[in-house]
């Protein structure tokens, strides 16, 4: 035990589900913005909530519930702990951490513990980010899916991530604080009751973008005048998709107005007739086909007259639109590497299995609605985030 009080830390294996990974996975991957670091994406339960997507806010419930009793158990500290941030955090080419605290900068001293769980996995997924301690044990951690590292937030547990070298390294972090000021639980509280009470979306499944300035990435990641991708492209575009505009709109338009033009999905020479709202509703149905096309129903859907043929006037406008919101082709290549497990994805395509996933995906936010909106008035009355069963 003296190592444990000089270099306080728990490792626990498979502390998630392969599924509660793939629903945390598939949230990130349609609705991340640019990180706070270059080749750094992020989401936050904030961003959900601005974006018209608060209800998928609720897988992340039980885990942080999960985390927080674990946490506090292990290290003696029941009762003491706010949850100060919750997110889904992702690592690509380039992206690397040095040797640092958690609260090496003045404006952080309020975190006294962090968790990190790892969603994807070590040479399958990623190659490069493996977790380092400066001492104690472990040294060293291979991320895996499921596995969780919790450690105290100080000097004691000095710690850095090596390069990724290739594809996606995707985490669920949170940190806790002893500093009722600083409980993320209130503000995200207030913020679900403007929106959810207030907000004529409020029923909606739909996502509504955010700034574009949020989801354009260059080398500088300041402006948009630069060479760069808007992610929201780039993730489709690395899956083997393109998107068709399905009103006339100037290729030349500001992106923050092709963000919320409704748009079709295409694949090769193909293009899927249904009418998505915005790229965030396209993005969203094709991850969640990723993450459900083995459970999917397809042998009664019936896609005739539902996919066509390209014409040549669309191919150019979607090389038009190309232009515009990849600009940078080569940089989309470096930053969102195709993995080999990417490519088996890639493989199993079939539009049946797309036209499914709209209908599954929307029986799926429909639960999750009713769910938000059962649980906020107990939520706001108790100011803080938690689990409700039926009855009590």
């Amino acid at each position: 035990m003296a190592d444990l009080d000089e270099h306080p830390r728990l490792f626990i294996s498979n502390f998630l589900s392969i599924d509660e990974c793939k629903e945390l996975e598939f949230i990130h991957k349609s609705c991340s913005t640019v990180g706070y670091r270059p080749n750094v994406f992020s989401t936050t339960l904030s961003h959900l909530i601005a974006t018209n997507s608060s209800h998928l806010i609720i897988p992340f419930i039980p885990i942080r519930e999960r985390l927080k009793d674990k946490l506090e158990e292990f290290f003696g500290c029941e009762y003491e702990l706010f949850i100060e941030f919750t997110g889904l955090i992702s690592w690509t080419k380039g992206s690397s951490i040095g040797w640092h605290s958690d609260d090496n900068r003045p404006y952080l001293k309020q975190r006294d513990y962090a968790a990190v769980c790892y969603l994807n996995c070590y040479e399958t997924d990623f190659s490069g980010g493996l977790f380092h301690f400066l001492d104690g044990e472990p040294t060293s951690i291979m991320p895996m899916a499921g596995d969780v590292v919790m450690y105290t937030a100080d000097q004691r547990n000095i710690h850095s991530v090596d390069e990724i070298i290739d594809g996606e390294r995707l985490t669920l972090t949170l940190w806790f604080s002893r500093d009722s000021s600083h409980d993320e639980d209130a503000k995200l509280i207030s913020l679900l009751s403007q929106n959810l009470l207030h907000d004529k979306m409020a029923d909606s499944s739909l996502p509504w973008p955010a700034s574009s300035s949020m989801y354009w990435f260059s080398v500088e990641q300041a402006s948009e005048q630069q060479l760069g991708f808007n992610i929201c492209w780039a993730r489709l575009q690395v899956l083997g998709y393109d998107i068709c505009l399905s009103q006339d709109v100037d290729c030349d338009s500001d992106v923050s107005e092709l963000l919320i033009k409704p748009v079709r999905l295409v694949r090769g020479n193909e293009m899927l007739e249904q009418e998505f709202v915005n790229i965030l509703h396209v993005l969203q149905v094709v991850h969640f086909y990723r993450w459900k096309a083995s459970t999917l129903q397809t042998r009664e859907v019936n896609i005739d007259k539902k996919i066509t043929k390209l014409s040549e006037m669309q191919k150019q406008k979607i090389n038009g639109l190309k232009s515009v919101v990849l600009n940078d082709a080569g940089l989309v290549a470096r930053v969102f590497c195709r993995f080999p497990s990417e490519e088996i994805v890639c493989i199993h395509f079939d539009w049946k299995g797309i036209v499914a996933a709209v209908k599954a995906w929307e029986d799926y936010t429909s639960t999750l609605i009713k769910q938000i909106h059962f649980l906020l008035p107990y939520w706001t009355t108790h100011q803080s985030m938690y689990n409700v069963q039926v009855g009590e």
